[in-house]
């Protein structure tokens, strides 16, 4: 009897020494270099420059690369509570947006939403038609962007985001 109080204590003893020292969660102990997953680090954007002659108009492109087993938000978003991907520019003096084509969607159901959502997956392409002034100087011309992306993968979604794009503009 006095035995099996001993090895008790110990094995309490035991116990109590290894919570002491904590559980090592591999979550926690990841090192450095592993990103953490979010809407901005999912999405890649890349834009080519775009010649606009002045007192003219042009299409420019805005690539996204979203990475693969991740997903972002159609425009518009197939929920309200859901954030539409969505390209903001902001017009200057001499280069003004008249419009932003959102490509289609694709349709695709997802374990935690009732009803199948418009996503865009892999490699899309936002088009922008941008105006120059007639009086537009010659030269380049930055047009600030931010695009607001949502991204998701299979089980849930992440906060919404902004990423700051510039499109190159040459006022010919």
């Amino acid at each position: 009897m006095i035995r099996s109080i001993a090895v008790v204590i110990v094995c309490l003893l035991m116990v109590a020494s290894g919570c002491s020292k904590g559980t090592q969660n591999p979550a926690a102990t990841a090192s450095p270099e592993t990103p953490k997953i979010s809407s901005e680090t999912v999405v890649k954007v890349a834009v080519q420059p775009v010649e606009i002659p002045a007192g003219g108009s042009n299409e420019a492109t805005v690539r996204l690369t979203i990475q693969p087993g991740y997903h972002i938000n159609a425009n518009p978003a197939t929920y309200p509570y859901l954030k539409a991907t969505e390209l903001d520019v902001t017009d200057t003096d001499e280069i003004s947006m008249d419009y932003t084509y959102y490509p289609n969607p694709q349709v695709k159901k997802f374990a935690f939403a009732d009803q199948p959502l418009r996503v865009y997956e892999g490699e899309i392409q936002l088009k922008v038609l941008l105006n120059a002034d007639k009086k537009a100087a010659k030269g380049n011309r930055p047009v600030n962007c931010k695009l607001s992306v949502q991204a998701c993968d299979d089980k849930l979604c992440y906060p919404p985001a902004t990423i700051d794009v510039v499109i190159p503009v040459v006022i010919k």
